[in-house]
Parts: structure tokens; sequence; C-alpha cells
């Protein structure tokens, strides 16, 4: 009898004990939730990267026009100078037609130049007919000794210079520009924002390289 009750009440007790709760999910992280986050996060990294190495090159692309600005005033001035000489030539060497022509011609190309490239090829062509006219200048003692000539001459030292000055900053800018747009991941970077290479050097003719223009008293 007693076995009988003892059984009971295990019985009883084993009825009366509380299932425990399945666990609850409702707070744990669903996967689709980490994984939005885990891609919006690296596309914002991505395009955070993207629009600085843009800018950076948007910046050096525009040093490059900046620095082609500055060389185009100074091609300019000596082009301003040219009138002036060749009248002062033509007082003392009107014979000389031929290397006049050349210089009055290559102004004139400069004048119509319409690019950069243009521009260059013009003021090689200038140099050059400069180079043959200060030649010339060495058989009139009179026009090297003259006043406005030799004021001339100093204008066109001095310009000369400065083109110099400027077409090195000009260069090494492109040369900086296409440093940049060739390393990774800014060649990406340059692709998907149409910003090609960039070949546009300003260099001189190796024959005016070799025999520069020269001022002689």
């Amino acid at each position: 009898m007693e076995s009988q009750e003892s059984q009971n009440a295990a019985t009883a007790g084993a009825v009366a004990k509380p299932r425990l709760a399945p666990r609850s999910v409702e707070g744990a992280a669903k996967p689709w939730l980490i994984a939005i986050v885990v891609v919006a996060v690296v596309a914002l990294a991505l395009g955070s990267s993207f629009t600085s190495r843009y800018n950076n090159l948007v910046q050096l692309r525009e040093a490059v026009k900046s620095n082609w600005s500055e060389v185009d005033v100074n091609i300019q001035r000596r082009a301003d100078l040219i009138p002036n000489l060749v009248a002062t030539v033509k007082g003392f060497a009107k014979q000389e037609r031929t290397v006049i022509g050349e210089v009055t011609a290559a102004r004139a190309a400069l004048g119509g130049a319409r690019s950069p490239q243009d521009t260059m090829a013009a003021n090689n062509q200038l140099d050059g007919a400069l180079s043959h006219l200060l030649m010339i200048v060495e058989n009139y003692p009179d026009l090297k000794s003259n006043r406005n000539f030799l004021a001339l001459q100093d204008e066109l030292t001095g310009t000369e210079n400065r083109i110099a000055i400027s077409r090195r900053q000009y260069n090494l800018s492109i040369q900086a520009y296409d440093a940049a747009i060739q390393t990774f991941p800014n060649n990406i970077v340059a692709h998907f924002a149409a910003m090609p290479y960039n070949n546009a050097y300003f260099r001189t003719n190796p024959a005016n390289r070799a025999a520069p223009p020269t001022v002689k008293f």
C-alpha cells in the first residue's frame, strides 16, 4: 500500500513538473539582415574611396589645364613682341625678306592655333624662325646696337625664360596625372570616370634645343 502511494506521489510530481519553454528566437539577428548591413557598409566604403580618388584625379587634371594656361600666356606674350621686332629689323635689313617672312608666318600660325598641340607646333616653328633671325642680325652691327632692338631682345630673353619654366611645370603636371591614373585602384576610377592617359607633353624641337635663341652683344 505504501509502495502504491509512493508511486502515485512520484507520478503526480512528474506531472506537476513544468515543461521548459522553447528558446525564443525573436531577439536573434536574422542572417539576411546581417548580410544587408554588411553589404551597405562595404558599398559605403567603396563609394567613399571612389569619390576621394575621383576628386584627387580631377585636381590633377585641372592642374594640367592651369599650367597650360600659364604656358599659353607666356607664348602669347612673346608673340606680341614679334611685330615690333620685325619692324625694327626691316628698318636695317629689308633685304632679309626670307627670314622676316619665316618669323611672320610662324607668328601667324601661332595666332591660328586652336589646340595645345597646334600651339606647341607653332611655337616650335617660331623658335626656329627667331633663331635664324638672330643669326642674321650678326651681320648688321647698326641693328645690333640699336636701342629699340636691344630692348626688344631683352624682353624676348625674359619671355623665353618664362616659357621654359612654365613648360617644365606643365610637363610635370601631366607626368603626375598620368602616373596617378595608372596606379591601382586609381586606374579603375579613371576608366569609369572617362579620364584617359594624357600624352600632350610640350616637346621642343631638337634643333631648337641644340641651338636655342640667344642674345649676343
